[in-house]
């Protein structure tokens, strides 16, 4: 009842106005599965290949296609096997991890539809009541996100008392609108970047400044407590040549980083720090970790890049103590489970992640649900992140 009759793929629009992969699949009893393909801007050296487009679809059309024509979609390490055959590389490189992820999520979609449950439910969660992934959203950002603002890319609300997904959601668009009337009381004006923080023209010792009194404000209105994380997205700050973190005029020694970090996770009750440090740093990792582990989480996106063998490396050692979740960055969600799976058993936190050339796609939403997961990066505003948001509001109201 659950074989794949049929894979479509076509081009399709991004958050960012780039084209896109997206993946149709039919089953035999009729089951539709479509999903499509994000992009990352700030990308870790060692994510699975995302090629172009069109010549993914046309790889996948090629080789994959066939391969999955009467494979069983309710089996989804069946599915995404065959398209680890089908590619024949370790990272995609053939029919491209846009191509393989949007066709490994549209034939989870498609299995569930024939069961009739949502996709956390097939994907194996149990959504239980006043256990749900807090969401973290990005209310001012810069780095690769955004040009002539913040060197650090990502601060992000993280509304951590709050009593249900719902008042979650919108404190954190309560925080991104704070943010915005105190950049207008110090007369500061401020475009959006790629998924829709603010970017002023700030240092970013101002955008602390702004983004503690923006969460004090939301946190004295609802009543809960509403901190603030960071991704650093440090690899994009590191100058190998100079063995330097380059902020502007400023650099740091990767000893002056981690102390750096650390202070700023003692003076702003930081909740979550991503990618403090560069990619291939696990030794200073692991030494952030054991100085401030204990009171916030320190998670690794371009370090870990959701891949198992990168992950065990820094479980080994100490690095971080949790990790970042973007199925499109190993290129099926067979692989980020075995990424989850590995995380939980030795007592670090997954974070599931959007990118910042998003889609209305909300499978990350179920997948967050499913891998009973602490925090899901969606963003706060634009109808590609609230489509996220929405999600998880309705999976929550459903399983009431």
């Amino acid at each position: 009842m659950t074989r794949i009759t049929s894979v479509s793929l076509r081009r399709v629009l991004d958050s960012r106005g780039n084209a896109t992969v997206e993946a149709d699949v039919l089953t035999e009893s009729g089951g539709f599965g479509r999903a499509a393909a994000p992009s990352g801007a700030s990308t870790g050296e060692y994510e699975a290949v995302e090629r172009p487009p069109g010549e993914a679809i046309a790889a996948a059309r090629e080789h994959a296609v066939p391969r999955l024509e009467g494979v069983y979609a309710g089996d989804q390490r069946s599915v995404d096997a065959a398209l680890r055959a089908a590619d024949g590389t370790e990272d995609f490189s053939e029919i491209g991890a846009n191509s393989a992820v949007a066709i490994s999520m549209a034939a989870a979609k498609a299995a569930a539809d024939v069961l009739g449950a949502p996709l956390y439910q097939h994907l194996g969660g149990a959504f239980r009541g006043d256990n749900f992934p807090i969401p973290l959203g990005n209310v001012v950002g810069g780095g690769e996100h955004a040009a002539d603002a913040t060197h650090i890319q990502e601060f992000l609300a993280a509304p951590v008392g709050a009593p249900s997904v719902s008042e979650a959601v919108f404190a954190n668009a309560a925080v991104h609108a704070a943010v915005a009337e105190i950049l207008e009381e110090r007369g500061v004006p401020a475009a959006k970047g790629d998924e829709g923080a603010w970017a002023p023209a700030v240092s970013d010792a101002e955008a602390f400044e702004i983004v503690d009194e923006a969460t004090d404000r939301v946190e004295d209105e609802v009543g809960f407590d509403v901190q603030f994380g960071l991704d650093v997205a440090a690899a994009e700050l590191y100058d190998a040549e100079r063995d330097a973190y380059v902020y502007g005029d400023e650099e740091r020694s990767p000893d002056e980083q981690v102390d750096y970090v650390a202070d700023l996770v003692d003076e702003y009750d930081l909740a979550y720090v991503e990618d403090p440090l560069d990619e291939n740093d696990y030794e200073r990792f692991a030494e952030l970790t054991e100085r401030v582990g204990d009171r916030t989480l320190i998670c690794g996106d371009d370090l870990f890049v959701t891949n198992v063998d990168r992950l065990q490396e820094g479980i080994d050692v100490g690095a971080a103590n949790s990790i970042l979740i973007k199925p499109n960055q190993i290129g099926t969600l067979s692989d980020a489970f075995d990424a989850v799976e590995l995380a939980e058993r030795n007592g670090y936190g997954s974070v599931i992640s959007h990118r910042s050339g998003e889609t209305e796609d909300t499978t990350i939403a179920h997948l967050a649900v499913a891998t009973d997961a602490p925090f899901i990066k969606t963003g706060t505003v634009g109808g590609e992140r609230t489509a996220k948001l929405n999600e998880l509001i309705r999976i929550a109201d459903d399983a009431v």
